[in-house]
């Protein structure tokens, strides 16, 4: 689980770790963003990220900054990850307290043996899409029949795959399945017709790039987007996952993961209603990635959590089952599909999300975001 013209090196290097970092899968040799001293008491926490610093965390990054976790009694350290960490391994390992990851990754893992919880489902929607250029006409996953369709692979593939079998397409015959390295080359040289984005990574650098035709950057008006979350195939995503033995069994484990979720809520709602603040910080922590993309990510990450239909962390009954149908029955190119039968009923829970959020909604913040409006904004050449 590792998870058009030619860009240039650099910009490609770029699109690498961006791509990365959704694939949820990176050993814990990624570099480390500390609270500060635990002096007076704070209790120390360790938070094991997905990838590199980006504003794909920055709600983490601001609850630090913030003060919000030292204000529940917590020194919190975020680690992120190397090339070869798999956050829930990291987690299950004792080298963490907390991970974030995908839950159809960690379905697999829980399967093999591995016993977390998904305790706050931060990210509501899904933020994976397939992308075309206008010409090619495909505005629905039926239309990526006989097309040449990019997947990155590494456990990313499932709501794609889910979303052309929903459609009718076999596939095993009916598409041209092309292997997606970390950047959007190929999309971009035309080996792709339709390749794999985050709306907050892969989409943004590809209007980062200059369209040799015009001289300018791409629009959004060249691109066709299959939304998952519209096909009706998205699973969920980016979650706040926790030991499930040390739940069941330490008490105070249990109190510090209330203060953990509610702090971290707490920089999520920081980066909602300061999003120009949440990617200079992101920034300024040392992300590789520049400053209008960053400020695009923070804006499209948003976009995934606000409005908050229950309540920013709550796992939804129905979103989590549709994600562990399309865990059960999807196959992909290899003939396999993600688990074989049902999690166990400890794989998520909102009995300390449900806390955290009673606790918020006595101290009058908001956690519904219904007022969200997004930013609008303008990227720049190589996101810088």
């Amino acid at each position: 689980m590792k998870h058009r013209t030619r860009i240039a090196l650099g910009v490609a290097a770029i699109a690498a770790s961006a791509a990365l970092a959704l694939s949820g899968c990176s050993s814990s040799g990624g570099t480390s963003y500390s609270g500060g001293s635990s002096s007076g008491g704070l209790t120390k926490v360790t938070l094991q990220l997905q990838w590199v610093a980006q504003a794909q965390f920055a709600g983490y990054y601001a609850a630090v900054a913030q003060g919000f976790y030292k204000k529940e009694g917590l020194d919190v350290t975020i680690k992120e990850a190397g090339t070869d960490t798999v956050p829930i391994d990291v987690l299950a390992s004792g080298d963490a307290d907390y991970a974030i990851s995908w839950v159809p990754k960690v379905l697999g893992s829980i399967e093999q043996g591995t016993n977390v919880t998904d305790v706050a489902q931060i990210f509501e929607r899904s933020g994976t899409t397939q992308i075309s250029f206008t010409d090619e006409d495909i505005t629905s996953p039926a239309d990526l029949k006989g097309k040449k369709v990019g997947s990155w692979g590494y456990g990313n593939q499932w709501e794609l795959f889910a979303g052309m079998q929903k459609a009718g397409i076999d596939t095993t015959k009916q598409i041209s399945l092309v292997q997606q390295a970390f950047d959007m080359n190929g999309f971009l040289s035309g080996d792709i017709d339709a390749a794999q984005a985050m709306t907050y990574n892969e989409y943004a650098q590809v209007l980062e790039t200059v369209n040799p035709k015009t001289g300018k950057l791409y629009q959004p008006s060249d691109l066709n987007v299959i939304d998952w979350n519209t096909a009706g195939t998205a699973m969920l995503q980016d979650a706040i996952w926790a030991n499930a033995d040390k739940l069941s069994s330490d008490k105070a484990y249990r109190a510090t993961t209330v203060k953990f979720i509610k702090a971290s809520i707490e920089g999520w709602i920081y980066a909602r209603d300061h999003p120009q603040d949440a990617a200079d910080l992101v920034v300024k922590v040392g992300s590789k990635l520049g400053a209008s993309h960053q400020l695009w990510q923070t804006n499209e990450v948003n976009k995934l959590i606000w409005p908050s239909t229950n309540g920013i962390g709550v796992v939804d009954s129905s979103a989590w089952k549709r994600t562990v149908d399309i865990a059960l029955h999807t196959k992909d190119d290899t003939g396999s599909t993600i688990i074989t039968k049902d999690p166990p009923k400890t794989a998520y829970s909102n009995e300390y999300v449900d806390q955290a959020l009673a606790e918020l909604k006595k101290e009058n913040v908001d956690v519904m975001g219904k007022s969200f409006t997004p930013l609008t904004v303008t990227l720049k050449e190589g996101g810088k």
